[in-house]
């Protein structure tokens, strides 16, 4: 016994186990705080769940609006790039040509010059 008493690894080990010992939390408090524990995760899983369905049903409930707003939008859009139907061609000169030559492109219709 005596050896052990004077071996350092051994004193060290002694300490070591102490402190781990004094650093251990009351068994009683462990269970306790263990089942509030779950308890408050269960229940931020359940807000959580019903935040979620919340705003899917808030998403649903929009798209309606939202497709009728895009539609108007659109409509816009091609009221403002369409070609005019008649006019004269004297006040609409370059401006007819320019909305022409885009909805050319955009519509597909390509020229290929000739490398002459």
């Amino acid at each position: 016994m005596t050896d052990r008493q004077h071996n350092a690894a051994w004193q060290a080990a002694q300490q070591w186990r102490e402190r781990a010992r004094q650093a251990r939390p009351s068994q009683g408090a462990g269970g306790l705080k263990l089942l509030v524990t779950w308890l408050l995760f269960g229940v931020m899983m359940i807000v959580g769940t019903l935040l979620g369905l919340f705003f899917l049903i808030i998403g649903w409930a929009m798209l309606p609006f939202l497709r009728h707003r895009m539609k108007k939008r659109a409509e816009a859009f091609r009221a403002e790039h369409a070609r005019p139907a008649g006019g004269n061609g004297a006040q609409d000169g370059a401006q007819t040509r320019d909305n022409v030559r885009s909805s050319r492109v955009l519509e597909g219709d390509y020229q290929v010059k000739s490398d002459d």
